[in-house]
């Protein structure tokens, strides 16, 4: 990306910021209650989401970025609604969403049925999520009947044929007739995609919606979600495992990255601030392992002390990090750090970024003494 792309992007991401959020999450929290295995008594507490605040905004992009089973995909279907919170608040347009479920709308407010229309998903693998009995046509005319019962079915058909087309699925007479089964995965999701956007949402989740593609299938697919962003209007909470599909999304979109951690977000900014100048170490441990976005040149060991990820039903006190992390000291584990602005729309959790924190202050920590609590967590 060029210096003058990269300004725009910059412009385009402090410009969505000074409008009101679409969707806001505040100290969000999902924890599960998960029976203990092998017949032992009592059940323990997962903490899949602790404490996370974060906005969406109009013809936006939030790629949520981390480990398996860092509560990412939680984290983003507690974005649209899907999965109710245990603690925090979701609005939509300022409206508290389970509120209104629970109690009904305010006056003059959106309904519950309006509000889930607004935001919708997009799983990983299209084939489970698209009815095996519907054709393509069939599929993609149900939002429209049901949201658009005033178009008639040549409207329909004109609509969908032409959608079809847009994303390179010709002839679309043939296409329309096609079951699931008769189409590529990536076929399969260009369908899905359609479908989420024929409900004309203001937000949609795509959790892995590419990984299971080749990679020039993966760019062509992620150039579609923004060329049909423009068409509709929409924004994306994109969930993936790769740090380099976070870094071309949102890249080209002006959006932003966030980096999760154990259930937290640890750091949180646009993609020239996390590629290029990366401030929670966690953060750096996902660019060494992403090859081709390494931002610092090459990097032959790994800037982390385990590679072991703490039990999230037991994650360590203080920073949640502090177990794997290099940097760490005595004052990592006492304490949380919490997601502070660096005045540039970077947040990090990190004691590092403060200079006047005690964290400068205490010992670092003893290789032994942390390789006696990582042997304490995988027992």
């Amino acid at each position: 990306m060029s210096e003058d792309d990269r300004a725009t992007a910059g412009d385009r991401a402090t410009a969505t910021e000074n409008r009101d959020p679409v969707v806001s999450l505040d100290d969000v929290e999902v924890h599960f209650t998960k029976e203990r295995l092998l017949g032992l008594a009592g059940s323990e507490t997962v903490r899949a989401v602790d404490s996370v605040s974060f906005d969406v905004y109009e013809n936006d992009v939030v790629a949520l970025v981390g480990e398996s089973g860092c509560g990412k995909t939680t984290l983003g279907k507690t974005a649209i609604g899907v999965q109710r919170p245990t603690g925090g608040t979701l609005r939509y347009r300022g409206q508290d969403v389970w509120a209104t479920k629970d109690d009904g709308p305010p006056e003059g407010g959106y309904t519950h049925d309006e509000i889930r229309r607004a935001l919708q998903i997009i799983h990983q693998d299209p084939g489970s999520s698209l009815n095996p009995n519907y054709t393509v046509r069939s599929a993609l005319a149900a939002p429209l009947k049901q949201w658009r019962s005033d178009m008639s079915e040549a409207d329909r058909q004109a609509r969908i044929y032409g959608l079809l087309e847009y994303v390179g699925m010709t002839p679309p007479s043939d296409y329309a007739e096609r079951y699931p089964h008769q189409l590529s995965g990536g076929e399969q999701q260009r369908v899905a995609l359609l479908r989420a956007l024929l409900m004309n949402p203001d937000v949609i989740l795509a959790d892995e919606a590419v990984s299971a593609l080749d990679v020039s299938l993966r760019v062509e697919m992620m150039d579609l979600f923004l060329e049909l962003q423009d068409e509709f209007d929409t924004s994306y909470v994109f969930i993936s495992h790769n740090l380099a599909n976070a870094k071309y999304l949102t890249q080209k979109a002006g959006g932003r990255i966030g980096i999760m951690y154990l259930g937290e977000l640890v750091e949180i900014g646009t993609p020239e601030q996390i590629i290029h100048n990366p401030q929670h170490p966690y953060t750096k441990v996902l660019l060494w392992a992403t090859a081709d976005v390494h931002s610092h040149g090459e990097v032959e060991e790994p800037p982390v002390r385990s590679l072991d990820i703490p039990d999230p039903a037991d994650p360590p006190s203080g920073c949640r990090f502090h177990t794997r992390c290099p940097e760490a000291r005595e004052a990592c584990k006492r304490t949380s750090p919490e997601l502070a602005d660096d005045g540039d729309g970077r947040r990090t959790a990190c004691f590092r970024t403060d200079e006047d924190h005690e964290y400068w202050d205490s010992d670092p920590l003893e290789d032994e003494e942390d390789d006696v609590q990582m042997n304490a967590l995988s027992d």
